[in-house]
């Protein structure tokens, strides 16, 4: 028996079909003799899901008609071990599933990749694949993980975070404000989404207002930074952990508009199958000077370890064509196709990246084994009845 890969996708979030072409992507990918995979749906309401069909992409086009031939499970730990058991349970028979080893979370977006998925995995006490719990909860937050970047001297642009009551409370007022810090052209994005959504390009004052009510369509808090004048994205990836991390190759991907969009990243260039990021429209390796190619890969890793990431992040960076600046603009923790097609030139397969991942989520573990996670006291043994009114002062 190999060992037992619980892989999750879905989950609450507006990237909830970006996750299940990313998962199904790797799902096929591993190697069947070192691995047991077991494919666990999330749906939208975060309720989860195995079945024989979870695992094939062509079921996710009647989602409803898929859970419904699916059975629903909760995730227990049971002696120690995490199992996927059904729900409810069964009156008759086991209500066992399956015993997981690992858990592998291909997930992107709120609710998921945000930490929440990994403080459920936390608890379980479940290794799990990827970054822990406060790096994906700040690699997140785009206005956090700036921060965090520009305190270890990493090059990021100024910025403006715009919270929606704020905004709605003086829309002209605020508005006028973050267009004078910002300055124009500017570009606005929900402060904590990826896949491009939410994202609108400003001339003018009118025009950022109509991009914060957009962005406020998919978040309370907003991100407002001048647009880089001939704009090149550079993208890496990183994969390892704070012992040991290295860069891909870079890539330039091909927008058709001023920025990137959902529809570049995995509507236009794909009519079916099941390829997401992998098959987006790309110079890869980026045509790039050498030196601008090992600066942005030296900052990519850079990022990572600053964010103490773990697992394989992409990095994506923005270049001004004409004077060759760089500055990051974010961090993926969980990349849409877990970024396998910048590790191929590198001589690094799926199925080797894979290996990587799982790896190293277990040395997590180990590693975590040797820390203690209780204090023994005396508290509860003295204490006299009464003990827990409130302490005055």
């Amino acid at each position: 028996m190999g060992i037992r890969v619980g892989v999750f996708f879905g989950g609450r979030s507006v990237e909830h079909e970006v996750s299940i072409i990313s998962a199904i992507q790797a799902i096929n990918a591993f190697d069947a003799s070192k691995y047991d995979v077991v494919p666990v749906y999330c749906a939208r309401d975060g309720n989860m899901y195995v079945g024989t069909k979870i695992g094939d992409i062509d079921s996710y086009r009647d989602i409803p008609l898929l859970i419904k031939r699916s059975k629903r499970v909760i995730c227990v730990r049971d002696a120690g071990r995490c199992t996927l058991s059904y729900y409810p349970a069964r009156r008759l028979g086991s209500s066992f599933h399956a015993e997981i080893d690992v858990a592998f979370p291909i997930v992107h977006g709120t609710n998921v990749e945000d930490g929440a998925l990994q403080g459920f995995f936390r608890t379980l006490g479940v290794p799990f694949v990827g970054s822990d719990v406060t790096a994906s909860a700040a690699g997140m937050d785009k206005y956090v993980q700036k921060v965090v970047f520009r305190d270890n001297g990493i090059p990021v642009l100024d910025c403006r975070r715009v919270f929606a009551r704020e905004y709605f409370s003086d829309a002209d007022a605020v508005a006028g404000e973050t267009g004078r810090i910002v300055g124009y052209p500017a570009i606005v994005k929900p402060v904590n989404l990826g896949s491009s959504i939410g994202i609108k390009v400003a001339s003018d004052a009118r025009g950022l207002k109509d991009a914060l009510d957009y962005a406020f369509q998919y978040s309370d808090a907003a991100l407002a930074e001048r647009a880089v004048p001939n704009l090149r994205e550079i993208n890496c990836a990183v994969l390892g952990d704070q012992e040991s991390a290295e860069a891909s190759e870079c890539e330039a991907p091909i927008g058709a508009d001023e920025i990137l969009s959902y529809e570049d990243k995995y509507v236009s260039s794909e009519k079916g199958g099941c390829k997401g990021m992998g098959s987006a429209k790309r110079v890869l390796p980026a045509d790039i000077p050498p030196e601008t190619r090992e600066r942005i890969r030296g900052l990519a890793v850079r990022a990572f370890r600053a964010l103490c990431c773990a697992g394989v992040a992409r990095l994506d960076f923005l270049m001004d064509g004409s004077s060759g600046e760089v500055w990051l603009n974010e961090i993926n923790t969980i990349p849409g196709s877990l970024s396998f097609y910048l590790w191929e030139p590198v001589g690094l397969p799926y199925r080797e990246l894979l290996d990587r991942l799982v790896s190293l989520a277990l040395k997590r573990a180990r590693e975590g084994a040797s820390i203690a996670y209780s204090f023994e006291t005396n508290i509860l043994t003295e204490m006299r009845p009464g003990g827990l009114k409130a302490a005055k002062g």
